[in-house]
């Protein structure tokens, strides 16, 4: 008991300590430097009034201790522990990428030894730069598909109930949502592996930073903890066709209809360009967050992060399964009775999920 006790404080102790994370000590102090430069500049570099938006925008305990922040850190601190039961019993990357090279082994019959053709150095960038836009493309995709799968949505939407957002906020997924995302990092860095290691062999490397890849290392240092904040940085407007803004993810927080289902990308807003879902940020913008311009129920409570997105996906796959049944009967000769109940089912279930979705 008490090494597991000690293995899941270790765990919370990570996140800080461990720059492959985002929420290492290094980027938030970055990311702190960044806001207190931002903000003074705001202020005209006058040192009081930056003062004074300071501890409004960054130092608010409005922000820092609404039920909204504090609800970030009980589900930091509970998918921590459910985490530790679950991530043993997922597939790893080593097993995927195994069986992808011996199949590439077998489908081509033998290895090509391409590291011979080409600079250690380009080989190293190569992957690294492959690594990291499949990894980022991945992203875009399933966060994409939270947004427009209604049983997937109704998990997701855990994230998007917060109403104050701060760098802890990133760690308000429901743990459905936290496996899927781990499964698609697995994935696809599993793929890129086995390719890479099947036409390079030991050439393979990543370019790091503290041990993350520089491109997330670059990302995180520069500031990606501001996304989850109320400071507001915009890189402007052909910047932000190819880079995502912190504004432009906290427009993606935002609770106004025609904001909704935009930026989804996560390091590129290029996917989001190249989508169709891109949404610049404009000057002097203000935003509100959460899943509801007007009041809403409870979205704070361990039972409404965790029970109730279980449920709701659990009505909308049974209303999917009555529909299914519904198309089916109405293929038949039926009763007009059979048919209208048929229909009726059909049109409750297409209801519950327009409602459901966003």
């Amino acid at each position: 008991m008490e090494s597991v006790v000690l293995d899941y404080l270790g765990g919370l102790v990570d996140g800080f300590v461990n720059p492959k994370k985002r929420v290492f000590v290094g980027y938030l102090a970055a990311a702190l430097a960044v806001a207190c430069v931002v903000t003074l500049g705001a202020a005209g570099w006058n040192l009081r009034a930056g003062a004074a938006s300071g501890r409004r925008v960054i130092f608010s305990r409005a922000i820092w201790w609404s039920a909204s922040a504090r609800a970030d850190y009980k589900m930091f601190a509970v998918n921590q522990a459910l985490m530790m039961a679950i991530a043993p019993r997922l597939v790893g990357r080593m097993a995927i990428a195994t069986a992808l090279f011996s199949g590439l082994h077998t489908l081509i019959g033998g290895r090509p030894d391409g590291a011979l053709m080409l600079p250690g150095w380009l080989v190293v960038a190569s992957f690294t730069l492959c690594h990291f836009l499949c990894d980022d493309l991945s992203k875009y995709l399933v966060h994409r598909a939270l947004h427009r799968w209604s049983v997937l949505w109704a998990f997701h939407k855990v994230h998007h109930s917060a109403t104050t957002l701060t760098p802890l906020t990133v760690y308000r997924t429901h743990p459905l949502e936290a496996v899927l995302f781990s499964l698609r990092g697995t994935a696809v860095q599993a793929v890129v592996v086995a390719v890479f290691i099947f036409f390079f062999g030991s050439a393979v490397d990543l370019f790091t930073v503290l041990g993350a890849s520089v491109f997330l290392f670059a990302f995180n240092a520069a500031g990606s903890n501001l996304r989850h904040s109320h400071v507001r940085i915009s890189y402007g407007r052909r910047l932000e066709r190819v880079l995502m803004s912190p504004a432009q993810h906290q427009i993606h927080h935002s609770v106004e209809e025609r904001h909704h289902d935009k930026n989804f990308g996560t390091v590129l807003s290029l996917w989001d360009w190249l989508g169709g879902t891109l949404n610049l940020a404009d000057k002097g913008e203000t935003l509100r967050y959460g899943l509801s311009l007007g009041p809403s129920r409870d979205t704070n409570g361990l039972a409404a992060l965790y029970v109730r997105p279980a449920l709701e996906a659990g009505r909308v796959l049974r209303d999917a399964a009555a529909g299914a049944l519904a198309n089916r009967l109405g293929s038949k000769p039926q009763s007009t009775g059979v048919r209208q109940t048929a229909s009726m089912i059909h049109a409750v279930r297409f209801a519950r999920q327009a409602i459901g979705g966003r």
